[in-house]
């Protein structure tokens, strides 16, 4: 009997991190020069896009600012790459 079951998260970090190895080989970057942006190791960047890691909320929302995509395609989310949301600065939300 096939007891194999479907792992959606697994599923889920195997897009995001082909995702965003893709947005940085279309941009033409290193790992190197994607983890200095988003404050961390090449070796946990490269664990990243391996799917070793999860990508910490954080880290994502710089990938996608950066990338100027839509967190939800960098997720697996949406097929469509929709620009990241632009609204009121980060600082105004803060002080409502």
């Amino acid at each position: 009997m096939n007891t194999k079951r479907h792992h959606p998260f697994i599923d889920r970090v195997s897009l995001y991190a082909k995702r965003i190895r893709d947005l940085r080989e279309d941009s033409d970057l290193t790992q190197n020069e994607i983890a200095k942006i988003i404050h961390v190791g090449q070796r946990t960047y490269s664990d990243y896009e391996l799917g070793n890691t999860r990508i910490p909320i954080d880290s994502l929302i710089m990938l996608a600012e950066f990338y100027n995509v839509d967190m939800n395609y960098i997720c697996g989310l949406d097929d469509q790459r929709r620009p990241f949301p632009r609204g009121k600065s980060r600082k105004n939300n803060l002080k409502k």
